[in-house]
């Protein structure tokens, strides 16, 4: 098995693989850049922190404010109207914190709500992993065949497909959702019997082992909860499947825009710092998030905030924290 993390797919492509349409905002000329702000994470619970960690590993320098939405979560299996609503609502929130730069550490969100993130919060710039990622498949894949495993919102909505079809025309694209992945990396069930079990499954059929040269050879991990499985569905598919991991190649793609829009912090700073929120639940946040984060968090580092204070606003969008 190959791993965008890898050596062998190289992560340093140009950001001008990803369009600029749809991955960020143009500063106006009238905007000053804020490199010493912090930039700003969402997702729809715990499972961003996978995005986050590759982000803090890539740019150390920076500050971080991560927001996982998880009186709500999972968003995969909402409507369309409800994840634009939540993803507006949770980026207004970090916005009222004074972000340079939002990230949408959700697939799900990055598919549905990219472009009406992008729109209400401009000059902000907007990153969403799911182009990325797409750039990042095109570039891996020697036969043109690309799986995507993802939540049910962002397999129907078929956002990968198009954005890999951007990419690579001729690319045939096949979708699965895996939901049952979700819960098992939130209970820490990321390997064994019955979490490989869950992976034959699923991708059995997408993979079959008597007509390789007819499978996809790449596989995307279309959810930010799948990563903490790569290494069990690496020794489930075998060493011919090159796996992408969204978060490392987000986290070349912010590194892109922050120079971009000069908004990268100045290096003698010093160390970055992160502050941890969620909507709900900060004991769970802290035992199941380590493991996202790849390091240990306690409760009382989470701070509980309430997004039902940002209401929606003229654009689609969100109005300033409502009045108590």
């Amino acid at each position: 098995m190959q791993t965008c993390r890898g050596v062998s797919v190289p992560l340093s492509y140009p950001c001008a693989t990803v369009p600029v349409s749809r991955m960020s905002t143009v500063i106006s000329r009238n905007q000053q850049p804020r490199p010493r702000a912090p930039i700003g994470v969402f997702d729809s619970g715990v499972g961003g922190l996978t995005v986050l960690r590759a982000l803090v590993q890539a740019l150390p320098g920076e500050d971080f404010v991560y927001l996982g939405d998880t009186a709500r979560l999972p968003y995969g299996t909402k409507s369309p109207q409800s994840i634009r609503r939540y993803a507006l609502q949770a980026a207004a929130a970090l916005q009222a914190r004074g972000v340079k730069c939002l990230v949408v550490a959700c697939n799900t969100a990055s598919a549905v709500a990219l472009d009406a993130l992008i729109d209400e919060f401009a000059p902000v710039p907007v990153v969403g992993v799911l182009e990325p990622g797409a750039a990042a498949a095109c570039r891996a894949t020697r036969n043109g065949r690309i799986a995507v495993i993802a939540t049910e919102s962002t397999a129907r909505g078929g956002a990968y497909q198009r954005a890999i079809q951007r990419g690579l025309a001729s690319a045939a694209v096949t979708t699965r959702a895996c939901p049952l992945f979700v819960a098992l990396a939130e209970e820490g069930w990321t390997d064994g019997p019955i979490a490989e079990a869950v992976a034959h499954r699923y991708l059995d059929d997408l993979f079959p082992g008597a007509s390789p040269e007819s499978a996809p050879d790449t596989l995307v991990l279309g959810c930010t909860h799948f990563p903490v499985l790569a290494p069990m569905l690496a020794r489930v598919l075998g060493p011919r499947i090159v796996i992408v991991d969204s978060a490392a190649t987000t986290a070349a793609a912010l590194a892109g825009v922050l120079d971009a829009h000069g908004l990268r912090r100045p290096p003698g700073d010093g160390p970055g710092t992160l502050r941890l929120l969620a909507t709900d639940g900060a004991e769970r946040f802290a035992r199941v998030g380590g493991t996202f984060l790849g390091r240990p968090v306690e409760a009382e580092q989470v701070e509980i905030v309430d997004l039902g204070a940002y209401l929606p606003g003229p654009r689609s969008s969100i109005a300033s924290p409502a009045a108590p």
